[in-house]
């Protein structure tokens, strides 16, 4: 038996990793492991269209707890005195305070600790408050309340986008990083598909459970939480929801002690009360202003803004500007912008000047395929842009366009002849132009 002080979650920003240049935005905490799909819990990585919602722990139990899945109780608290009236109108006794971050570690950096009455739960929320975990400080924490421990066991459910369905993996070994259970001891972590159109029905419940090898006592308790968290997953269009423990209680009780809950931002028009569950405080101002924008923006750490149409050449552009930037003083990629299909002025304007108002961008490389929207009306658009950002216009731009109409957009280009325009022949060669201005202008006294 043990009482409740488990590190919690494992909590990730939304962002994006060029392959050639690994940035701060993967955060995974373990290893993307053969036959486990590309949307394992703790991968991290750009998703099509606007992104996802990473919910706080405490925000994952509220909505647990509306969908009808097992939680203890739990409330959530800025300051030493309120964390002491949180114990005490939790009973008075053991609870545990927990620092809610959206990264990893909170147990091993002394952010998760037991308290026995509310005076230790106001002087432990007062240790954990502003301490700095990974990066993340610590502005609010939650008290729960404690439970005997009997057993502790893992379950989740998340969005296979390689097979086009849905994965539930599920184990009687919980409590663990789950990647590491899944490395030394993979025959421990039943995978069990879904399909998306029956999902997880009382047959499917008990498929995942029999699975995992539950035992008999158990199983049938496991099952109906199990579906409880499906109909979290569908009524909430999640595209992860994970419990880790999901515990048996000395009592005999199943429940969810500790939660993550990734949200499909794409589905916020189905889900306006979403719009309360983002952390807007902690929000990067640039993402902000894109997602204002209604653009597909991921701020990252280099130099050189990038600007395409499509997720797939833009990632892929990354690629090459971070390779490009190995000859340039190692300068890497500023941001992930994908203006979709339509390249209006309006459109390349506002992408132009949310890169451009980043103070780490340099040079811009813009490497636009003309589609449906052909390349004229691309290179309209950026001349139209830089006309509309006049004097905010300040630093150099890599067109390289191809596809649909390329001669005439660059012809459209050439003859504007902006001095801050460069045109490029070729993917690798625009992006080796912008690294080379880039590192020309960090360099420059």
């Amino acid at each position: 038996m043990s009482t409740h002080v488990d590190a919690g979650w494992q909590g990730r920003r939304r962002a994006g990793v060029p392959r050639a240049a690994v940035s701060r935005c993967e955060e995974t905490s373990g290893p993307r492991l053969p036959s486990v799909p590309a949307t394992w819990p703790h991968a991290a990585g750009i998703q099509e269209g606007r992104g996802r919602v990473d919910l706080f722990e405490y925000q994952a139990r509220d909505v647990f707890e509306k969908h009808g899945v097992p939680v203890l109780g739990g409330i959530v608290a800025t300051t030493p005195q309120e964390a002491r009236a949180a114990a005490e109108r939790l009973g008075g006794g053991t609870v545990v305070v927990k620092a809610q971050v959206k990264t990893g570690g909170r147990g091993k950096a002394g952010g998760v600790k037991l308290a026995h009455n509310p005076d230790e739960a106001g002087e432990k929320a007062g240790e954990i408050l502003g301490m700095d975990i990974k990066g993340h400080t610590v502005h609010r924490v939650m008290v729960a309340a404690g439970a005997r421990i009997a057993e502790e066991y893992y379950f989740s459910v998340l969005l296979d986008r390689a097979e086009r369905r849905y994965l539930a993996m599920c184990s009687v070994e919980g409590g663990m990083e789950i990647e590491q259970l899944a490395v030394e001891r993979p025959d421990a972590l039943a995978r069990v598909a879904v399909d998306p159109i029956v999902g997880i029905d009382a047959a499917k419940a008990a498929e995942i459970v029999a699975a995992a090898g539950f035992a008999a006592d158990v199983a049938p308790q496991v099952a109906e939480v199990i579906q409880k968290l499906w109909t979290v997953y569908r009524e909430e269009d999640a595209t992860l929801v994970e419990v880790n423990p999901l515990v048996r209680t000395t009592d005999g009780a199943v429940v969810a002690l500790d939660g993550k809950v990734t949200l499909d931002e794409n589905a916020g028009f189905r889900h306006p009360d979403h719009a309360e569950l983002e952390d807007t405080a902690a929000a990067d101002p640039l993402e902000a202003r894109a997602k204002d924008a209604d653009l597909n923006y991921v701020k990252l750490d280099g130099s050189v803004g990038v600007i395409g149409n499509g997720a797939g050449l833009v990632m892929s552009t990354l690629d090459v500007v971070a390779y490009a930037g190995e000859a340039h003083g190692g300068v890497k990629p500023a941001n992930f912008l994908d203006i979709g299909g339509g390249a209006s002025a309006s459109v390349m304007a506002a992408g132009l000047d949310i890169i451009l108002s980043d103070p780490q961008v340099h040079a811009v490389f813009v490497n636009v395929f003309g589609g449906i929207t052909a390349c004229d009306a691309v290179a309209n658009g950026i001349v139209a842009a830089l006309d509309i950002l006049g004097d905010h216009a300040t630093k150099p731009l890599v067109v390289r366009l191809d596809g649909n109409n390329v001669a005439e957009g660059r012809a459209i280009l050439a003859a504007a002849a902006h001095p801050l325009v460069t045109l490029a022949d070729t993917m690798d060669g625009g992006a080796d132009e912008a690294a080379r201005l880039a590192h020309a202008a960090t360099a420059a006294p």
